[in-house]
């Protein structure tokens, strides 16, 4: 089966609160932070409920997961205290991770500030091996993200990561998270040949380092280099780029886990509905009427000459290129499509806004995903 969740939240009971938000989104993986991603402070590992967690997921059919270092590591840094807190607190957090009883750390490897990539390449692999040297007694391996190439981290490319994997000492305990957003914004057509970004990251790092793959939609087209994520389909990916990737051969049997944000007035997930369609069980998980929805919603956007992809696209551009109509329209692209269908009460009137964007979704991916249901 598909091994696909979301980033779900750690607090209030920790590992029993994350597994119960993942498993009502139909999870079968999932994505934790130890703590707040923006800062050092930590509940102590006892109070993490650690035991009902794995408890929970055992129940739930959870296996692997996956945690995400916090932001403020930047082993990049020339400054020294920021770098002697990136390695201190990674190590801690690894620590952290291996008595959760987890294998992967995701890691945004650095940003070189001042400096200049080749500095950044170097700075990070002296972080990451006083990191693995500290850590020897774990078994957690860190997973460098792909990153999109904003401002001046690094990552952006296959081939800044080979260099830093290949000045690591230990670099057996070095993976990879690959990121469907950034590779897409770094400069990597996923989307029109996704077989040869594989062969070309096969050629210069390696497929069997991936351990992760991040997915998220982009708002931004290829190469623009700004890593800001979509929701499945309502981005510059779409649905059959993110397809083409989470069902892969070459991925198979990876943890596939969103990031995509939060969408609508009411701030809900979009996870339940993008795990399902991903997965292909979307009428299991809610039923034959949303499917007739969906065609319902195919039907209204003909009938009012919106094509979703051209819709999506031309609106992304728009609020990019026009400070004027962005300043005049700032919606998205989602929320200009649930306006439309609230104002012309397309669907019926007692559905959630949760359950029109879940539908607006399947909407987004396409009619060949609906034929194929």
């Amino acid at each position: 089966m598909l091994k696909i969740g979301s980033h779900v939240s750690f607090s209030d009971k920790g590992l029993l609160t994350a597994t119960k938000e993942a498993i009502s989104y139909g999870s079968s993986t999932f994505m934790i932070y130890t703590g707040a991603p923006q800062n050092t402070r930590r509940k102590p590992i006892e109070d993490l409920y650690i035991p009902q967690g794995k408890e929970a997921m055992a129940e739930g059919n959870i296996g692997e997961i996956v945690v995400h270092a916090p932001y403020i590591v930047n082993l990049g840094s020339y400054k020294e205290d920021t770098f002697r807190l990136a390695v201190e607190f990674l190590q801690e957090e690894i620590r952290r991770t291996h008595k959760i009883g987890v294998k992967n750390i995701v890691l945004h490897p650095g940003a070189y500030t001042e400096k200049d990539a080749e500095y950044g390449v170097a700075r990070i692999a002296e972080g990451l091996n006083e990191v693995l040297e500290g850590t020897k007694e774990t078994d957690v391996n860190i997973a460098l993200e792909t990153m999109a190439g904003k401002g001046t981290e690094v990552g952006r490319s296959f081939e800044e990561l080979a260099q830093i994997i290949e000045r690591v000492r230990m670099n057996e305990r070095l993976t990879v998270c690959m990121d469907t957003c950034h590779i897409h914004d770094a400069g990597y057509d996923i989307v029109g040949d996704v077989d040869g970004v594989l062969r070309k990251f096969d050629e210069i790092v390696g497929l069997n380092r991936i351990a992760v793959v991040h997915v998220n939609d982009s708002k931004n087209p290829l190469g623009a280099a700004k890593d800001r994520h979509a929701p499945i389909g309502s981005g510059w990916i779409g649905y059959e780029g993110i397809a083409g990737v989470v069902g892969h051969d070459l991925l198979k049997g990876k943890p596939f886990i969103l990031e995509t944000p939060w969408i609508g007035k009411n701030e809900r997930p979009m996870y339940e509905a993008e795990i399902a369609m991903l997965r292909g069980d979307t009428e299991e998980r809610f039923g034959g009427e949303f499917m007739v929805d969906v065609e319902r919603l195919h039907h209204f956007f003909d009938k009012v000459g919106i094509d979703s992809r051209l819709y999506v696209l031309n609106t992304w551009e728009l609020l990019k290129s026009d400070a004027k109509a962005r300043k005049a329209d700032p919606r998205e692209p989602m929320e200009r499509l649930y306006d439309m269908l609230m104002e012309n009460q397309v669907l019926p009137e007692e559905y959630s806004e949760e359950a029109i964007n879940h539908r607006l979704l399947g909407y987004l991916a396409g009619e060949e995903w609906l034929s194929n249901q």
